[in-house]
């Protein structure tokens, strides 16, 4: 299974790192990222594979999104199963 992490906010050193390392302590593998800044805007874009998580999904996701709080980013994290139900046609 996987799951989409998405972050959006101003741009500051070490998001990546801090979300990657947020990731590897819950045991998600990321798969891809994507990110781009607009002036002082960052926003990003990653899939994970979350096989291997040593929590359950939702421990993932609040220990994400309070991440987030932390470094003054919004951090949402959605699983694979609801976001390929949101875009189905």
């Amino acid at each position: 299974m996987k799951a989409v992490i998405t972050v959006i906010g101003h741009d500051t050193v070490g998001i990546l790192a801090k979300v990657s390392s947020a990731c590897a302590e819950k045991g998600a593998n990321i798969i891809d990222v994507t990110q781009s800044v607009m002036r002082d805007m960052f926003t990003m874009i990653m899939l994970v594979d979350i096989d291997g998580l040593t929590s359950d999904f939702s421990e993932l996701s609040s220990s994400l999104e309070k991440l987030g709080e932390e470094i003054g980013m919004k951090v949402h994290v959605m699983h694979e199963d609801i976001f390929n139900s949101m875009h189905r046609i």
